[in-house]
Parts: C-alpha cells; sequence; structure tokens
C-alpha cells in the first residue's frame, strides 16, 4: 500500500515559515514511505466558501481533490492573533465538499498539526485551534503536534531548520501520519 500525504499550509508571503514547517513534515512522510503532495500559498487564496455555490475554481478543485485521495493529511497555519490564519480557515471549509464522500470530512484520517507564530502564545493556541479543526472534521490528530515559536526558530531557504530538536519533531509527525495510515489500510 502506498501512502498519500497532502500538506496545507502556509501564508500569501511565498515560502512562510509555517509552509518551510508543513514541508519538513512532509520530508518526515516522504522518508517514512508515503508519497506527498504540498498545497501551499497562493494556492490557499481561494473565493470564501460558500456550501450554497456550487461551482468551484480550478484551485478549490484541486485543493478537494487532493484531500479526497489523502490517507494522512498536515495542516500547518501561522498563528494570527491567537488562532488558524483567515487563508488557512477558509482552505479548511472548502473539506465540507467531502461531506458525502465514502470517507467524509477527514474521517479515518491521521492529521498532522503544526502551528507557527512570532510567540510562544500565538503559536501553542494556534496548535490547539488546529486540533480542535480536526476533530471536528471527524480526523485524528497525530499524538505529536508541534508549536513553531518563528522568535526562536527559523527555517532555511532549503527547508533546514535552526532547531534541532523542532526539526526531529516535525519529521516525527510526518512518521506518525504515515504508521496510521498503514494500521488503518
Amino acid at each position: 500500500m502506498t501512502v498519500t500525504v497532502v500538506g496545507i499550509g502556509g501564508s500569501v508571503r511565498p515560502d512562510s515559515q509555517s509552509e518551510r514547517a508543513m514541508h519538513a513534515v512532509l520530508d518526515g512522510a516522504r522518508e517514512a514511505g508515503a508519497t506527498v503532495r504540498a498545497i501551499g500559498g497562493e494556492n490557499l487564496v481561494l473565493p470564501f466558501y460558500d456550501p450554497h455555490v456550487a461551482e468551484r475554481t480550478d484551485a478549490a478543485k484541486e485543493l478537494v481533490a487532493a484531500l479526497r485521495t489523502a490517507d494522512g493529511v498536515v495542516l500547518s497555519s501561522p498563528g494570527y492573533h491567537g488562532t488558524i490564519s483567515g487563508l488557512m480557515k477558509n482552505a479548511v471549509d472548502y473539506v465540507e465538499d467531502l461531506r458525502d464522500d465514502e470517507r467524509p470530512y477527514f474521517d479515518g484520517r491521521a492529521v498532522g498539526c503544526v502551528g507557527a507564530a512570532y510567540g510562544w502564545q500565538a503559536s501553542v493556541t494556534t496548535l490547539q485551534a488546529l486540533r480542535s479543526v480536526v476533530h471536528s472534521l471527524r480526523g485524528w490528530p497525530t499524538p505529536l503536534g508541534a508549536a513553531v515559536n518563528s522568535s526562536e526558530v527559523r527555517f532555511g531557504p532549503d527547508g533546514e531548520c535552526s532547531d534541532p530538536k523542532l526539526a526531529g519533531t516535525l519529521r516525527m509527525i510526518g512518521t506518525q501520519l504515515v504508521e496510521f495510515a498503514e494500521h488503518r489500510g
């Protein structure tokens, strides 16, 4: 069985810290044998989700199609004012389009959560908010999540993390996604 892990993360700023953290999780999933796909930055700029509008943009269709095939998901959000960004919330709202699927929402899937903000309070509350969203969408948050304090940690242009312990945590989240999917398969 080939496991597919889809990452959703970042901000409108290309190559943001939250997007780099998402890629670190995906690297861990790839190392554990998964096929990975990242949807970030400008690909998350979608019309406000409206369940009463059936027409979807190409980017929204691509997001929903990727999630439909995912065995595991990574959500990596910047922390804005103590919670997930509006960009991420809107992207996650499109999961509603999976409501009538055989596997609705995130049902039966592990979801790794990463909150990234400039400070511990916002990064931790963002992580908590993501975990709550995953529960409400019937997903299984991985046992390990990550709060990335961007005032203390940096990701380089090639994805290298300035904190080896955090780098290991992010890769472990990717490993947990794959292990869960393999046990469920």
